[in-house]
């Protein structure tokens, strides 16, 4: 680990001159628009109306041989990894924005994106721009073809790939990488980290993952490597069993924020700073008390406490952490599409809730922080999702739903979506062809105290934003400016 902020400590790799070299090729795209369109045009689970997970569709070696043919990145860099079900972008967001602020030159590899593709892949805060996505895109573009002619790379695997370039040829010290999907078969379970996150445990594509706590922690366990440290949250016991069972297995120690770790939160108000969380978390070498949550809700003070305890673990390894200059970079934690007003007249906010325990917890959130006299839900979920259970908890926060489709293939109608929830409660609801006609329906219900709240899906979030990106802070705009595709 590194004992400064100039290194990470590690070796870097000398270019290998071998058959597992970088493979060199002549430029394959003239310009950024062609080589993204390249990219699209791979395989993308993400789009697929139906995904088997199975090591043919998540092919680790596959994984391992594009970046055996790029010269190894993942191996030049030293990273954390982050896997869970809720809460994996604020809780790496967090942690790269604490290390950020003490020097430290930092990756962050996120997903899904709200708006920009680019938002996935930053170094110290900053996104891949197009002129460096063209130039990885050209060097990716050989291997790509020469696997491409028995098992072709996909879309998530190219993109972590590129992300490992990216993080490679900018030197970063260290870089926060969260999974995609699971974790044992995830196309960034490739990496050695100094230190394993995993975040609050729920029911999510159960499809792929299976439909217990328990099947989906083995899924999530399965970044575990031998001997290297692992964090967590307090979990359901189920979940938390599987996860002791696996860090047993492979010998790694495990650390629970709250039960080996000393954290607690408290929500509180001020006329200063309005309401907000605030958590404190102690170990023999860091202390922090008191610190104020940049994010809203008791589901982001556990993200946040991980982040500290992820961070302390990274300090007592030989990182320089120095405490106060860490709280100052918490203090400039911002995230698109996580209870984010994006208008202000009426109040229209979007959140990427996308499972029944985010929704709870959105609810909650949203009830202890956010005033209001009515609140509208615009809500449109995927078929892969747990929907029921979505709209069951969507229920005890909605005065009234209005149920869309966002533009993913993957979709659930508005009717269906309708006809659930009207069997779990009988509660007011409308319908809406698209997210254009159901922002009319609900402005038409609102007025000035009330609040309208667009959820379910980062797809129909993604949507919102777009729509009213001109409402935005200029700074952020400035931002999303540089990475449009």
């Amino acid at each position: 680990m590194a004992k400064s902020v100039k290194t990470t400590g590690k070796k870097r790799t000398k270019k290998r001159t071998s058959k597992t070299a970088e493979v060199k090729s002549k430029k394959a795209f003239r310009s950024y628009k062609e080589a993204i369109s390249y990219l699209y045009a791979r395989t993308n689970y993400e789009k697929e109306t139906i995904m088997r997970y199975n090591v043919t569709t998540f092919n680790l070696d596959r994984m391992e041989k594009l970046l055996s043919l790029m010269g190894k990145p993942h191996k030049k860099i030293a990273t954390v990894h982050i896997a869970g079900t809720k809460g994996k972008g604020s809780t790496a967001t967090m942690l790269a924005k604490m290390l950020e602020a003490n020097n430290y030159n930092v990756g962050l590899y996120t997903s899904p994106h709200v708006v920009h593709l680019h938002e996935r892949i930053m170094v110290n805060s900053k996104m891949i721009s197009d002129r460096e996505m063209l130039g990885l895109l050209n060097r990716i573009y050989a291997p790509v073809e020469k696997m491409s002619k028995t098992e072709a790379p996909t879309f998530f695997e190219i993109m972590t790939a590129l992300a490992f370039m990216h993080f490679a040829d900018a030197k970063t010290d260290i870089a926060i990488i969260e999974t995609g999907l699971g974790g044992r078969l995830d196309s960034t379970n490739v990496i050695q980290p100094e230190v394993v996150g995993i975040t609050s445990l729920s029911i999510d594509h159960q499809h792929q993952l299976g439909k217990t706590l328990d099947s989906i922690a083995k899924e999530k366990a399965g970044v575990f490597k031998k001997g290297i440290p692992i964090i967590t949250v307090q979990q359901d016991p189920a979940a938390m069993q599987v996860l002791k069972a696996q860090a047993a297995a492979v010998k790694a120690p495990l650390c629970i924020t709250g039960k080996d770790i000393d954290f607690s939160y408290r929500f509180e108000t001020s006329r200063d700073t309005g309401p907000h969380m605030r958590v404190c978390l102690a170990t023999p070498t860091s202390k922090f008390e008191h610190l104020r949550v940049p994010l809203h809700g008791k589901h982001q003070a556990i993200n946040c406490g991980l982040a500290l305890a992820i961070l302390d673990k990274l300090k007592s390894g030989g990182y320089e952490i120095d405490n106060e200059k860490a709280i100052e970079g918490l203090g400039k934690v911002w995230l698109a599409g996580r209870m984010e007003m994006i208008c202000d007249d009426p109040r229209i906010m979007i959140d990427g809730a996308h499972n029944a325990a985010s929704i709870k917890a959105l609810i909650h959130a949203i009830g202890q922080n956010i005033p209001y006299d009515s609140m509208v839900i615009i809500f449109g979920c995927n078929n892969d999702k747990d929907a029921a259970g979505m709209l069951d908890k969507l229920q005890y926060g909605a005065d009234k739903v209005i149920f869309t489709r966002s533009s993913s293939a993957k979709a659930m109608s508005p009717e269906e979506l309708a006809e659930i929830y009207n069997e779990i409660c009988g509660k007011m609801y409308q319908t809406a062809t698209s997210l254009g006609e159901a922002l009319r329906l609900a402005r038409s219900a609102v007025n000035k105290e009330d609040l309208i709240c667009i959820t379910g899906s980062f797809y129909l979030i993604s949507e919102a934003r777009m729509r009213f990106e001109n409402n935005l802070p200029a700074n952020i705009q400035r931002s999303m400016a540089t990475a449009t595709v």
